[in-house]
């Protein structure tokens, strides 16, 4: 794994460090991360809050490209939630027109390492346009083996939860059972993240200490990390500290006798 980084970091750098610190026999199987921080960025530089989601763009290429040469199992990226509709129609249509055109641009690169693409929450909510980008990167990325990307479009976890339990009961009823048929795991058969391994690590941006609606199932037992970092300056660097954190802690999912993180 460690070769794969060769061509991109520097020798005596803290990503050097931090990389020789792995251990790659423990790395999270799921990542999750909430991308925030762009509006605060923007205002203490006196631009527009738009600025700072142009700039967070190169804090995903360097999030994407780093869980891949990782060989993390997966990656979420929380982009836009239920609520951002409240925000000013000229900032969303601003970040749908950067999501296609994200879309349009890094498809090649996230092509030609082996990733599979995927939008998760309420997608048929999104504007055609979005929808058409979303399925052709889907489509284009649906035979990769590699890491799974899932953006996380008009989603609210609430929502998913919600969403879930009805697909849930709906088939419950095709199949006569009762309501006390119903379970945690038929529920998480229809969560959008059913296909993702368990979600073993969250990591928040610009130190905020909240989870704002995002995986509330997925993330029972995850592991958070908070960084002061504002997203539009989060790098590899910052990821491999995450990561390097995680591997320190012992899990003890509910019990009493402390548990290694375990692939």
């Amino acid at each position: 794994m460690l070769a794969d980084f060769a061509e991109v970091v520097q020798k005596g750098t803290r990503d050097e460090m931090l990389l020789a610190s792995i251990d790659w026999e423990r790395l999270p199987r799921h990542v999750a991360i909430i991308m925030d921080g762009n509006g605060r960025w923007a205002a203490s530089r006196g631009q527009p809050r738009i600025a700072g989601h142009r700039a967070g763009v190169e804090a995903v290429r360097a999030s994407v490209d780093t869980g891949a040469r990782l060989g993390l199992g997966a990656l979420t990226l929380y982009a836009f939630s239920t609520e951002n509709w409240k925000r000013p129609r000229l900032e969303v249509d601003a970040l749908m027109r950067m999501l296609r055109r994200y879309l349009r641009l890094e498809l090649d690169e996230i092509d030609r390492q082996n990733i599979r693409f995927q939008a998760i929450g309420r997608i048929a909510g999104l504007n055609a346009n979005v929808q058409r980008e979303i399925a052709r990167a889907e489509e284009r990325t649906a035979k990769n083996t590699g890491m799974i990307l899932s953006v996380a479009l008009n989603y609210g976890g609430r929502a998913e939860i919600l969403d879930a339990t009805r697909a849930a009961v709906r088939r419950l009823m095709e199949e006569g059972k009762s309501p006390e048929a119903l379970t945690e795991e038929r529920i998480e058969r229809e969560l959008y993240t059913r296909r993702l391994p368990e979600l073993d690590l969250l990591v928040r941006t610009s130190g905020e200490m909240r989870i704002s609606n995002f995986l509330l199932w997925q993330a029972a037992y995850s592991e958070i990390y908070v960084t002061e970092t504002l997203w539009p300056d989060f790098r590899r660097v910052h990821l491999l500290e995450a990561i390097v954190d995680f591997q320190r802690r012992n899990r003890r999912f509910g019990g009493l006798q402390l548990v290694a993180n375990a692939k």
